[in-house]
């Protein structure tokens, strides 16, 4: 089982400026993310993560985002099981980011 959180608390976490602070990877396609992100993130969709993992630390916190939380929360068991330590799932993905976090965010 992977952990998830809330856009509120990690619009939280990101504003508090003494936490060491995640990486957002967000896996969801070139066209969803010209649509809406959430500043800062990294872009890998998620047919590219194998490819590509290595360009992930091992030493941060990674947040998981897609646009519900469904391929993030898929993503994250993959980087979990690839040994990964520290994921976490974006619950409700960028939709509850624009409806918790930034209220100007297109929805999709």
């Amino acid at each position: 089982m992977l952990r998830e959180i809330t856009a509120s608390d990690l619009a939280a976490w990101l504003a508090d400026a003494g936490a060491e602070q995640p990486v957002l990877l967000d896996v969801r396609e070139d066209w969803e993310v010209q649509l809406a992100s959430i500043p800062g993130s990294l872009h890998i969709p998620m047919n590219l993560i194998p490819l590509r993992m290595s360009e992930l630390p091992d030493d941060q916190t990674i947040v998981t985002v897609c646009h519900h939380g469904v391929r993030s929360y898929q993503v994250g068991l993959y980087l979990a099981n690839a040994g990964f330590e520290q994921v976490l799932s974006l619950r409700g993905g960028v939709e509850a980011w624009a409806c918790d976090v930034d209220l100007a965010m297109a929805h999709y």
